[in-house]
């Protein structure tokens, strides 16, 4: 599963905000949708207004005419044609006798009806003494009303949704003020504690490489041992730190440089923590693998995934480590991540195991370098049987 494009804290602000709006446009949407077919309902109903007042004052001039010919002899020949409309003589069951329609697809549920854009009047002759008979009067739709309707729909529609996706959007930044508000006062805390980390572990990190130079007990070097794994994870973190709130200040030199020594290199400098979970480490490194990156910015690369296979392992784990010219995978056989946090684990301050320690920053980083450079991560996770994470690049 691709993770090159996390962006932490941020992106998340903005999917939220993007799920808000597409909700929110979607139902302003359905809601100009059914207000457009109304108002394309009512503007058909006052085509038919219309043209039922005129049709109705005709027939009533033409039904006289009509009265004349049927108390003849009905020749179909003779029948009367109306001067302005077209007309038919429909039975009582409702099928045609005569007539000159251009549509003789009549709805006689309805007393005027558009249909295949021609307008029938129906007008039943029984009230007039002719008998069981239905005269149909016809007329073209010209159709301007519909292009008036969807002329209208549109512009008012597009100036309505507008206007209440701008609310929305204002409405949901009100929303998101607070989440704001709340990251501000965590990066501020962060940014505080950062500041009183550097002095303390520098020294911690100092007297220690002192005392290792000494002769001192085997016990007394075991505690030494878990001194140092507890000053270099606080170290680590330091440097994650310091690193998030600093990126933008911080020299970058990119250079050819090669992975595989750095790689050996931070094993070494994870060693004790390796040691002290009784890791089984297995390597598969490619000698001089080169890339051309800033080293600070790879070495946090490769501390975060190292820090994490090491800190997310079970006790007497694998601990499996590949290295090519294209490709770094670390992986473990520990707790995993549960498939629903895969997505955010690159998100900043995002835990997949809150019961370990940690902001959760360090993939978050991994994330920003690899997009920054272009890599290409890709993680694969299960829970109680692992992860692994693999970061390539073009060879």
């Amino acid at each position: 599963m691709s993770a090159t494009n996390a962006s932490g804290i941020s992106s998340a602000k903005y999917r939220t905000l993007k799920r808000f709006l597409a909700l929110y446009g979607a139902l302003i949407i359905v809601i100009l949708a059914l207000l457009g077919t109304l108002y394309f309902q009512y503007s058909k109903m006052q085509m038919l207004s219309s043209h039922r007042l005129a049709m109705q004052l005709e027939s009533e001039s033409y039904v006289p005419i009509l009265k004349q010919w049927l108390e003849k002899d009905r020749d179909l020949a003779t029948f009367p044609k109306d001067l302005a409309y077209e007309t038919a003589l429909y039975g009582y069951d409702k099928k045609i006798l005569v007539g000159n329609l251009h549509n003789n697809s009549i709805d006689f549920k309805e007393n005027i009806a558009l249909k295949n854009n021609y307008v029938h009047l129906v007008v039943p002759l029984a009230p007039y003494g002719l008998g069981e008979f239905y005269l149909v009067i016809e007329t073209p739709d010209d159709g301007l009303w519909r292009t008036d309707a969807i002329e209208t729909s549109v512009v008012i529609g597009s100036i309505l949704f507008t206007f209440l996706l701008l609310i929305g959007f204002i409405f949901s930044r009100l929303l998101l003020r607070p989440m704001n508000e709340a990251i501000a006062l965590l990066d501020d805390f962060i940014k505080d504690t950062t500041h009183e980390l550097n002095t303390p572990i520098s020294a911690i990190l100092t007297n220690l490489e002192a005392l290792k130079e000494t002769d001192i007990p085997q016990t007394m070097q075991k505690k030494l041992n878990r001194i140092e794994i507890a000053s270099r994870t606080i170290s680590t973190l330091y440097n994650d730190l310091t690193y998030l709130i600093l990126n933008h200040d911080l020299a970058v030199i990119n250079e050819p440089l090669d992975v595989s020594e750095l790689l050996q290199e931070r094993l070494e400098y994870f060693r004790h923590h390796i040691v002290q979970k009784k890791l089984h480490v297995e390597l598969a490194i490619t000698p001089h693998c080169i890339l051309t990156i800033d080293r600070t910015k790879m070495t946090r690369i490769i501390d975060n995934l190292l820090s994490n296979a090491i800190k997310y392992n079970k006790m007497e784990g694998i601990l499996t480590i590949n290295l090519n010219p294209t490709l770094l995978c670390i992986q473990d056989n520990g707790i995993g991540i549960p498939s629903s946090m895969i997505q955010q684990v690159f998100e900043r301050y995002t835990r997949a195991d809150k019961s370990v320690g940690g902001f959760g920053i360090g993939l978050h980083i991994v994330a920003m370098i690899a997009k920054e450079y272009d890599l290409d991560i890709t993680i694969e996770s299960e829970e109680q049987k692992g992860t692994k994470i693999c970061v390539s690049w073009r060879g």
